[in-house]
């Protein structure tokens, strides 16, 4: 007896979501899948070859090294002393303003966000330094705590993101215009969550005492040296790309060299450091390559199956603004990401929204903002936050339970600008249309 394609295809759906719950990794578990439902709808002959030629496509495709070289970055960025110096600039310019340390906080996730692109890099790293000048002010621990978790999402949106990487990966869309469409709205995501802090500390005075510490004019320029690296480096690395000097895995190569001579000019690159960067690079290069993979062969199983064109045809008839379904897929994601990394999330639903969003004519570099604004909502919700756990380990005295407490507001923050982006695309279009290529 013959089973229709798409119940076979549901199959294989219900499939992945069971192999995840039984503790199968997420790329292992599409990889399988994908294998198990190309050789049902096809043959063995057919899925044995695919599945082969997707992981040599995916591991030798030159563009796709641009994800260690911006890992390494961040590595470097952290080697040389940059978060440390960033975070003390911004202390003595925000210091006075409302729940200042906190500010100061975001504002450094923001700026080494510019050099890393990598979410729980950044929580990690401002936690070490941040979280300890907080308690020392009398902060509130979960003010202190939010403000880091919620601040090292900007990782995710503000190039170099790693998000974007991926997103360009899968969609087959122009990795140079995603990263750069992440500017404007990782501007505004960061002038939003100084705005929950300001409106926190206005509702809750206590919540973070304002510094006695008077910083003098002198002082305050003379801290500016702490953010000039960062700064330039980003506007090399981002200005090429937009310019059209340079391709974004040149950018990658450029950035890491530099930070790499800065951190070597510095005299803080250690054989350790050096070794523990590329470790890391390794370690997550491989495991987003074997997810694209796994991802890819699942894909191509699903197109067999016909269930993303039937899917797509269907959202694109039905009587309904876009919106609306635009709207219930934001909500599909803040779903999972209670329970998905957001890397994971990404690769598994994009085989099947992606085509949905074609079809109802949206940008698809302006729906990579809004998906990347979702998977960094993932980041901070329960019970799956990966940079809510990365807090609680630099910072073992603090609560699980009160970090959930502390990022829960930041999250009204992420979803004001996915509106905002919503309601007013330019923000997120503006720069990738301008560019040169």
């Amino acid at each position: 007896m013959m089973i229709d394609p798409v119940t076979i295809g549901v199959i294989g759906t219900i499939a992945v979501f069971v192999l995840l719950f039984l503790g199968m990794p997420i790329a292992f578990a599409l990889m399988l899948v994908g294998f198990s439902g190309i050789s049902m709808l096809a043959s063995v002959d057919a899925a044995l070859p695919k599945v082969a030629s997707t992981v040599w496509e995916v591991s030798s495709f030159y563009p796709y090294t641009v994800i260690p070289l911006f890992i390494v970055m961040g590595g470097f960025a952290s080697s040389s002393g940059l978060t440390s110096e960033m975070y003390g600039t911004f202390d003595k310019w925000m210091r006075r303003l409302p729940g200042g340390l906190a500010i100061a906080t975001i504002g450094a996730c923001g700026g080494f966000s510019a050099v890393s692109g990598s979410s729980v890099a950044t929580a990690a790293a401002m936690g070490t330094v941040a979280l300890p000048e907080m308690k020392r002010f009398n902060y509130k621990s979960s003010l202190a705590a939010g403000s880091v978790a919620a601040g090292g999402t900007l990782g995710f949106l503000i190039p170099p993101s790693i998000g974007f990487v991926v997103y360009g990966m899968i969609t087959e869309q122009s990795i140079g215009k995603l990263l750069v469409a992440g500017m404007l709205p990782g501007v505004v995501l960061g002038l939003a969550y100084v705005g929950i802090v300001i409106a926190w500390v206005k509702m809750y005075p206590d919540a973070a005492p304002t510094s006695p510490e008077r910083v003098t004019w002198a002082e305050k320029f003379a801290s500016l040296k702490g953010v000039w690296e960062p700064l330039v480096l980003f506007m090399v690395v981002m200005g090429g790309i937009y310019a059209g000097f340079f391709t974004p895995t040149e950018a990658g190569a450029v950035g890491a060299t530099v930070l790499f001579l800065v951190a070597l000019i510095k005299r803080r690159l250690s054989w350790q450091v050096l070794i523990g960067a590329l470790i890391e690079s390794v370690r997550i290069s491989v495991m987003v390559l074997f997810l694209v993979a796994g991802a890819n062969v699942f894909s191509y199983f699903l197109a067999l199956s016909t269930i993303p064109t039937q899917v797509a045809g269907w959202a694109a008839s039905l009587d309904v603004s876009p919106y609306l379904i635009h709207t219930v897929i934001i909500l599909i994601y803040l779903f999972l990401g209670c329970f998905l990394d957001a890397i994971s999330m990404m690769v598994l639903t994009l085989p099947v929204i992606y085509p949905i969003i074609t079809a109802l004519h949206f940008d698809p570099i302006w729906f990579g903002v809004i998906a990347v604004l979702m998977m960094e909502a993932g980041l901070i919700t329960p019970p799956m936050g990966l940079n809510i756990f990365t807090v609680a380990g630099v910072s073992p005295d603090i609560k699980l339970e009160t970090i959930f407490k502390g990022v829960a507001p930041f999250l009204l923050a992420i979803f004001f600008v996915a509106f905002l982006i919503t309601v007013i695309p330019g923000i997120a279009t503006l720069l990738p249309n301008m560019m040169t290529r």
